[in-house]
């Protein structure tokens, strides 16, 4: 294939900002009539190129006023997994002034930076058949003061670009290939742990995948940290006390490019929620976690990493509608 990126890369950046003929030619050109998106929690799958624009992307139009895409990482390549075929994904932030509701969230009537993590499979006549896309209202929540949650684990911040600005359609990197043998290899580490120190094998060190200085990005609910000490203590202690059992890596797509990585599952993970979680007792229920990661890697170690996770639907499954609850909130 020649560079099939940039076609859906000036088709997402252009949608919302055209008018009602031009949003119908668009999607014409470059989605497939039977497209299947899956989003998070509310929406789930929409089936059909109708129902992706009358139930996504108006959406967007009519909540966020003058709507702008702004990509911070938006990268391309064959896919490892099942299905295979080639796959684009990106992080984003939807940016506009919040003055409707957006799927439940009641508006802040100010300016509003909702970001998103999108995989998208790519046809070889350029148009894209299916996505997978996560988009973190649980920190649009946080934005219009309506947070429902009664702490965050971290750093609450906008997802920052990567420190190199060159996450947008990257050229001239590293071979992508060994960038994701790098994302794969801790993966396969990372799932083992000891429950006492929440250490897993290989990741921290001379000869650990994580550079010394490494940055995690984090969803809604846990924020962002520095270094690994920063990671342990902000999200994966409170994480595997909750959800001590649990088992990642089912992943649906994982794709290299230069010096980035990303991968994704719908859902990722299974687990049991065993302990008390942001507010939440432990109920005893097998729940699921839809996950996106997204990686910088330089010199041979994991350096950023991005993170969305579809928490809405994950409180759900442990008995808290957090939409409803915002409502009353403020």
């Amino acid at each position: 294939m020649s560079d099939f990126r940039r076609a859906p890369h000036t088709f997402l950046n252009t949608i919302l900002t055209a008018s009602p003929e031009e949003a119908k030619s668009l999607i014409s050109n470059h989605l497939k009539a039977d497209a299947v998106f899956d989003i998070a929690h509310p929406l789930h799958r929409l089936d059909g190129s109708e129902t992706i624009w009358e139930d996504f992307y108006a959406p967007l139009k009519n909540a966020l006023s003058h709507v702008r895409r702004r990509d911070e990482i938006f990268i391309g390549g064959p896919n490892r997994r099942a299905p295979g075929g080639h796959w684009i994904a990106s992080v984003c932030h939807y940016v506009g002034n919040f003055e409707g509701p957006l799927f439940g969230i009641q508006p802040s009537n100010h300016l509003a930076l909702l970001r998103a993590g999108e995989f998208y499979r790519i046809e070889p006549d350029g148009k894209i058949s299916e996505a997978r896309i996560i988009i973190d209202l649980l920190d649009l929540m946080r934005q219009a003061g309506r947070f429902p949650l009664p702490h965050m684990l971290g750093t609450e911040m906008l997802f920052p670009g990567p420190a190199t600005h060159d996450g947008v359609l990257p050229e001239g990197q590293a071979d992508g290939e060994k960038t994701l043998d790098l994302c794969e290899a801790m993966l396969a580490d990372l799932k083992a742990f000891n429950p006492e120190t929440f250490e897993s094998k290989g990741q921290t060190g001379d000869d650990g995948y994580w550079h010394g200085d490494m940055l995690w990005y984090g969803p809604g609910g846990i924020g962002s940290n520095y270094r690994w000490s920063g990671f342990e203590k902000d999200h994966r202690a409170s994480f595997l006390t909750a959800f001590p059992d649990r088992v990642g890596g089912d992943h649906y797509c994982r794709i290299g490019d230069g010096n980035y990585a990303a991968v994704s599952g719908w859902p990722s993970m299974t687990m049991t929620h065993k302990g008390d979680y942001l507010g939440v007792p432990a109920t005893g229920k097998s729940l699921t976690l839809r996950v996106m990661d997204f990686y910088r890697c330089t010199g041979g170690k994991i350096m950023e990493n991005w993170v969305l996770l579809d928490y809405l639907d994950l409180f759900k499954q442990m008995g808290r509608d957090l939409i409803e609850e915002q409502k009353t909130l403020r």
